[in-house]
């Protein structure tokens, strides 16, 4: 690709990215979802501040509040997962007491969730998102119309009295009125998307900050989970192991026994029959090229020696030109990722294009790679039917591989595509 292609990619790519689209679908339902849910939370809670001197009337009002709190944190993680490809986990624990036939419990219960910070920070985010969610959503509403306005000034332009816009003292008819505001679309929109990811970050701070898990929850989390990805990595790299013994065995393993045979059968018709003996020596010459042809395989999907020598943009565009499917790949890297980061990496994307190739009738499919602070971030993207999952496919494999190096994996896959899959993975140069 030119570099001209290159600048266009990098400009106008992020305006059609999945990405950027969710991220926007998210300030806007957000604006919805704030004000509905601070109102069905803090109403509720806010009667029963009162009413505390009749004590069980107050615990009644405000039971609602605290359960709908609850639900309301729970799909904005929900929200955040799916749109901004934020990963949480509750912060809360379980809300039903052990002993559910004990009024005590019940009211033990109640009262540690009133001392619980999880429901003072998700109450703060409640009044908080009333806030910036009319904050954001003004943001994105001004830099997303202004410049899809001015792109569709033709139409806007043919609708008006007399075929001419007035705007002030701007007076916008014929070729000047369809030219000018075309233009300045095209150079304004690419602006759009880097304020959409800035908001999306906001967010995502946001949500990390008032929503998800602090403290010993945090840790105990993490435990659970790098426990759980150690096992599977362990189980993970025995069945390579036994893989890698099966490819041995029946392929490249076969074939040397074969040729050891033929050169066997050579070595005694030498002196008899030379031709036969050099027909022979033909075939084991043959089954050497094919023993190395398999060797060389089994070593590429071990770990390619491209990927050691030139890094993930020669040996990505090396996978990409073996896929059925044509793959356009973006490699926005000043550095060298570490090895170990480097080569989880280059697996996602070719367990990625893998499941492409087979599974989601695709046309043409996207690669990029790039850095965000010290995160290296890898989305494969195609446009397929869609409905991938992580759950009984070989995407869960690589979701312990990724998470066993403190890194993330989020598919977006809605049914009739298209399919996002990112990883986020720590990234030191």
């Amino acid at each position: 690709m030119t570099t001209s292609g290159n600048l266009l990619t990098r400009a106008y790519g992020p305006v059609v990215s999945g990405r950027t689209w969710r991220a926007t679908a998210n300030t806007f339902l957000e604006l919805w979802v704030a004000w509905f849910a601070a109102s069905a939370v803090l109403v509720p809670l806010v009667v029963a501040i009162p009413l505390v001197i009749i004590l069980p009337v107050a615990v009644l009002m405000a039971i609602p509040g605290l359960v709908g709190n609850r639900i309301a944190a729970a799909f904005d993680r929900y929200r955040a997962d799916v749109l901004l490809d934020l990963s949480l986990a509750s912060p809360f624990p379980p809300l039903l007491p052990h002993d559910r036939r004990s009024a005590m419990a019940w009211w033990r219960r109640f009262v540690a969730e009133l001392r619980d910070p999880a429901l003072w920070r998700a109450l703060a985010y409640r009044v908080l998102s009333v806030i910036t969610s009319a904050v954001f959503g003004a943001v994105l509403a001004v830099v997303w119309c202004i410049p899809l306005t001015a792109l569709t000034a033709p139409l806007w332009l043919g609708a008006m009295p007399n075929d001419r816009i007035d705007l002030g003292p701007v007076h916008l008819s014929g070729a000047s009125g369809v030219l000018l505001p075309v233009l300045l679309g095209l150079i304004l929109i690419p602006i759009a998307p880097v304020v959409t990811r800035g908001v999306a970050d906001a967010q995502r701070g946001l949500a990390r900050t008032f929503l998800g898990p602090r403290g010993e929850r945090v840790l105990t989390e993490r435990i659970t989970q790098v426990e759980t990805s150690r096992a599977r990595v362990v189980d993970a790299a025995e069945a390579e192991r036994r893989r890698i013994e099966r490819d041995l065995h029946d392929g490249a393993q076969q074939r040397l026994v074969a040729l050891a045979m033929q050169l066997g059968m050579a070595k005694e018709k030498m002196g008899d029959d030379p031709d036969a003996a050099s027909a022979l020596v033909d075939e084991a010459h043959a089954e050497a090229k094919r023993a190395l042809v398999e060797l060389r395989d089994l070593a590429r999907g071990l770990h390619p020696a491209v990927l050691t020598d030139r890094g993930l943009g020669p040996a990505l565009s090396a996978v990409a030109a073996r896929s059925p499917v044509p793959v356009e790949v973006r490699v926005d890297l000043r550095d060298r990722p570490d090895a170990t980061t480097e080569g989880i990496a280059y697996f996602v994307v070719c367990e990625a294009l893998a499941n492409v190739a087979k599974h989601s009738g695709a046309r043409r499919a996207t690669v990029s790679i790039g850095r965000r602070g010290d995160r290296l971030v890898v989305e494969v993207s195609d446009d397929g039917r869609g409905g991938a999952t992580l759950v009984g496919s070989g995407l869960s494999g690589l979701q312990d591989r990724v998470q066993a190096v403190d890194g993330w994996l989020h598919v977006a896959s809605p049914p009739g595509g298209p399919t996002t899959v990112t990883a986020e993975l720590p990234c030191a140069s």
